[in-house]
């Protein structure tokens, strides 16, 4: 096997496995521990495609992941495995550390036991920065802003990890940077913005993007309901489609060299970006609905703004997002009406 895919029955990871020409798919191991209910969704179509696929909890398996990677010695792992929804984070930070941090772990010592070639890159977060609040904020009628020319945010900003799900990725992310720095090994880490895009099985709290188009799409297609949105709803996010993503993490492979031991901010930029309510009013417009919402507390240490300076990787392998806002919301909505995802909101 050449390439193992962590979190393969993932969002990003099923598109990762799915890329790959055909006669490519006998390279590919699929490593996942089916944790998430729609991940056998993906599964289904991973196995249709006889890609191989190992259930390993990675977390729990040192063993297990130390011979797969002495037996095969991957030229590379994207490591995409691990506890993403920052509620689940809160409500048991002790799955949440072995989810994030002991599955890196785990996947370093083996590379650094048997496999010091093999490239890895590592899916972060935007979190990691923590939220934000040492910037001057304004707001206008849809969304929070930040004055000075502002750009994004590159990867000078200080880490500060603000919840335990910032903490658990954030110590990974670490890890992942010192084990280049001290052993020499093949790793990055790619901090995501908001990523979205077809085959993502969405919930409240994990892919906003998705779960509010979803909304949008029920409110077409089925009945009229109410939804809430987290604080006044004018949190803004940059949105990259995950199209762009697979071309990201495939370059990456091919010219590794110029991003070893580096930690580069991913997203969709300045003008790939929207705040909820901008977001629920695009939807509108689009479908020609009216969306009824109410507003809750906001989520505990949410940023107010979280847009991607993709400089750094431009400047290292000339990447940047190709697929703007409105060709990719309307191949998301189009996916969610194609697999009628909407009904399960």
């Amino acid at each position: 096997m050449k390439f193992f895919i962590t979190g393969g029955c993932g969002f990003i990871g099923t598109n990762i496995a799915l890329s790959f020409n055909k006669k490519n798919y006998k390279d590919l191991l699929i490593i996942d521990n089916l944790s998430k209910p729609t991940a056998k969704k993906n599964l289904l179509l991973l196995k249709k495609n006889k890609i191989f696929f190992k259930n390993i909890d990675i977390a729990k398996s040192k063993l297990k992941i130390e011979q797969l990677i002495k037996k095969h010695k991957p030229k590379a792992i994207f490591h995409l495995a691990g506890q993403v929804a920052m509620s689940l984070s809160i409500q048991n930070p002790y799955n949440d550390f072995h989810g994030n941090v002991s599955s890196t772990l785990n996947i370093l010592e083996a590379m650094r036991k048997y496999s010091k070639k093999t490239v890895l890159i590592y899916s972060s977060t935007n979190k990691v920065y923590g939220d934000l609040e040492n910037y001057k904020y304004s707001e206008n009628k849809t969304r929070f802003v930040i004055k000075n020319n502002f750009k994004g945010f590159s990867e000078q900003n200080r880490l500060d990890f603000k919840s335990p799900y910032a903490c658990s990725k954030g110590s990974a992310d670490q890890y992942v940077l010192d084990y280049s720095r001290v052993y020499g090994l093949n790793t990055t880490v790619f901090r995501h913005s908001t990523v979205y895009g077809g085959r993502q099985f969405f919930t409240y709290d994990q892919g906003w993007i998705g779960w509010f188009c979803a909304q949008a799409v029920k409110n077409k297609l089925l009945f009229k309901s109410k939804f809430s949105i987290s604080g006044n709803g004018k949190q803004v996010r940059d949105i990259v489609h995950i199209d762009d993503i697979v071309k990201l993490y495939k370059h990456s492979i091919q010219n590794f060299k110029k991003i070893k031991g580096k930690a580069y901010n991913i997203g969709g930029g300045l003008n790939n970006s929207f705040s909820v309510i901008e977001l629920l009013n695009f939807l509108e417009s689009k479908l020609k609905i009216k969306l009824n919402y109410y507003k809750i507390k906001k989520r505990p240490y949410d940023q107010k703004v979280f847009i991607s300076n993709n400089n750094k990787i431009y400047k290292d392998l000339k990447w940047k997002p190709v697929i703007n806002y409105k060709k990719g919301l309307d191949q998301m909505l189009e996916w969610i009406k194609y697999s009628k995802i909407y009904k399960d909101v």
